[in-house]
């Protein structure tokens, strides 16, 4: 057998990242020498302001944030550089070392950071708010304002120093560990050995049997290695267990929506909303089923391309770029213009590659450097929407970058999967304008209800299954891997209903999925960012070219205030608990135009 990449060529083989912007190469010696310059401004920075934060003017305590900012931008360098190359090869050793070297690196630069925050919160809130109200602190002072929710859940200095110290070879040892044995891992496929970006891939293809070959294959490489993937599971939940119990989180979930600056009464409204419209995603499948004719819809049948000619096509890397960078310039040509240079530019890495990560992410970089785009491209329908959400974060994060600098730049989970939601209906927008043919309307309206199930129902079900995983885990100790595969599959169910038979095999599914380990929690946000697009792109329709600037100063506000109130600048209330309902109520009437269409092209399937 061989390792092998795609035989069918879309053009991406040679799509990658220039990186020159940071460093040569792994063995550039200005790594090391930009590690010890920030390492002593540092020390610098501390014998400054260490022991006086309480002391100081607002006019003090924005020049020292600059200060701060400075050293955070040529540090977040060196994590972009790193970060992104590791990301390209998983199991070079070189690689890997640097990360290591990096991580332990990041350690030490925070524990001599630590005293400016816990001093700041240290001080009374009279004399906080003194300094929050001069106007002095400029642009610094939602950063601080919103740093003072983190009060009673902050330990002493030598707690913190410590606690950063032992995540170097803890829990960040083990998130490494994961990302290693998913990059390493293959699935043999007809002889040959495919990476994870390769065999999810096969899920989409028209033909029932290799999608079925293809589910089992992911099954039987996962199997080999659910002895490692439960235990890290394990390690990992009671990790946060420990650490939320020393801080006094009243939740496994609350220090999550405190990050994101959502509180638990708009999480669990967002939650209970979704839960309770499940029914649409059993309509949704059975309708699919329907059309196939088949007696009963598989779990690898999710993401079968209905039988119309349209669904099977594939896409090479160009026609990919004029779909997305088209239908961006469609919307803002400013956006548009953006969107080219990340093709120009070589920002992205789409090529596919052995030791390479699976999935697809932008890294947001720094003020002094800009965002890239991390793909994996098979050239299928699937990559035009992974292209154009990714591009989406990438645009979101350059304006924040441009406009806000370091420290406003970042903005929650939650909101951070807003532009790139909203760049994938801007696709979907403009093909299905632009296609007369009511098939393939059709097709692509299913593709786009896909999504939104798996961008909102999906991530809804793998948030239940958190919830039961770090509970029990809370509650019962350490648990097998049956144990952790029932949790899996009860909330799976629960979402698929009746609509679709989830077979044994992917009971270890919920093994290969990075949001569980690298951030606990996350799940949610991709909901709360595509019902809040929903709402978003309702507002466009109506409002037309006067909601563009609009929307693009919401993108470039990042995260210098509180998302309720930037989002409340163009008429969106997310304190509304009826605000779910609204974007779920789109998603059903998506799927009432799908069934419209469905009679229309396949008559014969409901006489």
């Amino acid at each position: 057998m061989t390792d092998t990449l795609l035989e069918q060529k879309t053009g991406a083989e040679n799509v990658v990242w220039d990186l020159s912007i940071f460093y040569s190469g792994v063995d550039d010696p200005a790594i090391q020498q930009d590690m010890e310059r920030v390492s002593a401004l540092a020390d610098e920075w501390a014998a400054t302001y260490r022991g006086r934060v309480a002391s100081l003017s607002a006019a003090e305590i924005a020049e020292a944030l600059r200060a701060y900012e400075a050293m955070m931008d040529a540090v977040g360098r060196l994590q972009t550089y790193v970060g992104l190359i590791y990301s390209t090869d998983t199991t070079s050793p070189a690689y890997g070392a640097l990360l290591q070297k990096l991580t332990e690196y990041e350690a030490e630069l925070e524990q001599k950071q630590l005293f400016f925050e816990l001093e700041w919160l240290a001080m009374e809130d009279s004399a906080a708010q003194t300094v929050l109200d001069d106007p002095a602190l400029g642009k610094y002072r939602h950063f601080l304002e919103a740093t003072r929710r983190f009060k009673p859940y902050k330990l002493s200095e030598i707690e913190e120093q410590l606690a950063l110290e032992k995540d170097v070879t803890g829990r960040s040892a083990w998130v490494r560990l994961f990302t290693q044995i998913m990059g390493a891992l293959r699935f043999e496929f007809d002889g040959e050995q495919l990476t994870q970006s390769q065999i999810l891939a096969k899920l989409h293809e028209p033909d029932r049997e290799v999608r079925r070959k293809a589910a089992d294959s992911i099954t039987e490489s996962l199997r080999a290695r659910l002895m490692e993937l439960t235990y890290i599971e394990n390690v990992l939940a009671a990790d946060k267990s420990a650490d939320d119990r020393r801080r006094g989180y009243a939740t496994w979930v609350s220090s999550r929506n405190l990050s994101n600056k959502a509180n638990d009464a708009i999480v669990d409204a967002l939650v209970s909303a979704v839960t309770e419209s499940y029914d649409v995603v059993a309509r949704h499948y059975e309708l699919k089923r329907r059309i196939f004719g088949y007696d009963t819809l598989y779990d690898y049948d999710r993401y079968a391309p209905l039988p119309i000619e349209a669904s099977e096509r594939t896409y090479t890397w160009d026609q990919a770029r004029e779909i997305v960078q088209n239908a961006y310039t469609a919307f803002s040509p400013q956006l548009g213009e953006l969107v080219r240079r990340f093709f120009d530019e070589n920002w992205i890495h789409a090529a596919l590659a052995p030791g390479k990560r699976g999935g697809a992410f932008a890294s947001p970089s720094v003020p002094s450097a800009h965002p890239y785009i991390f793909l994996n491209f098979t050239g299928k329908s699937n990559d035009i929407k992974t292209l154009a959400h990714e591009l989406g974060h990438g645009v979101h994060q350059f304006l924040s970058l441009e406009k806000q600098g370091y420290i406003n730049a970042y903005t929650p989970l939650t909101t951070a999967e807003m532009a790139s939601v909203f760049g994938e209906m801007m696709v979907f927008d403009d093909l299905m304008r632009k296609e007369p043919d009511p098939a393939a309307r059709l097709s692509m309206l299913t593709q786009m209800i896909e999504d939104s199930f798996a961008t909102v129902y999906r991530q809804i079900s793998m948030n239940r299954f958190e919830d039961g995983l770090h509970n029990a885990r809370r509650t019962q100790g350490e648990l097998t891997t049956e144990q952790i595969n029932q949790l899996w599959m009860e909330t799976q169910r629960a979402m698929f209903g009746d609509s679709v038979t989830l077979r044994d095999e992917y009971s270890i599914w919920w093994s290969y999925i990075p949001h569980f380990i690298h951030t606990p929690g996350y799940v949610y946000a991709y909901a709360f960012g595509k019902l809040l697009v929903l709402a978003l792109f309702n507002l466009y329709q109506a409002r037309g070219q006067a909601f563009v600037p609009q929307y693009i100063d919401v993108l470039a506000a990042g995260d210098s205030d509180y998302p309720e109130r930037i989002l409340g600048n163009v008429g969106v209330d997310l304190t509304d608990p009826g605000f779910w309902t609204e974007g779920l109520d789109a998603i059903r009437a998506m799927v009432e135009q799908e069934e419209q269409l469905a009679r229309e092209v396949f008559p014969e399937k409901f006489r």
